[in-house]
């Protein structure tokens, strides 16, 4: 299984931070690989919400990598799973406050079958890449 997981503290409430990671509009301001995001059913945060994104893949081409949320507990975490593109890994944040600081845990799994064995070592690495920008969240957030 492909897995990787990131880890920062920003100096906003948990419930702020929520409500910026629960609206999937705010990806590109965050995500380097996001080209664009709809929502294409439901209401921001809620479970069931569906978000079409396109991404840049290898080689710089565009990929499709469309999620559904399928859990929400404001104020303390968020699970979605990629629902459309060539990895379909399920993630969640999870949210600990101390105070006006929040501590964001962010986690990619993805349960590799048939080709996508052979190319593990390759999807942890870009799973890697994807939790890794935590600090540019940290950034926006903060300037904010």
């Amino acid at each position: 299984m492909a897995h990787a997981e990131s880890e920062i503290t920003i100096d906003r409430p948990a419930t702020e931070v929520y409500a910026f990671l629960a609206n999937g509009l705010n990806n590109p301001a965050w995500r380097r690989s996001v080209r664009s995001i709809a929502l294409q059913s439901g209401a921001p945060g809620e479970t069931g919400a569906v978000y079409s994104q396109t991404m840049t893949g290898p080689g710089g081409r565009s990929i499709q990598g469309d999620y559904r949320i399928t859990a929400s507990d404001p104020g303390r975490s968020l699970a979605f799973q990629v629902i459309a593109g060539p990895a379909r890994p399920e993630g969640q944040y999870l949210l600990t406050e101390s105070g006006d600081r929040t501590t964001v845990r962010f986690i990619l799994d993805l349960k590799a079958s048939g080709l996508m064995r052979v190319l593990d070592r390759f999807i942890t690495k870009t799973m890697k890449a994807e939790v890794g920008q935590l600090q540019e969240l940290k950034r926006v957030l903060e300037e904010a």
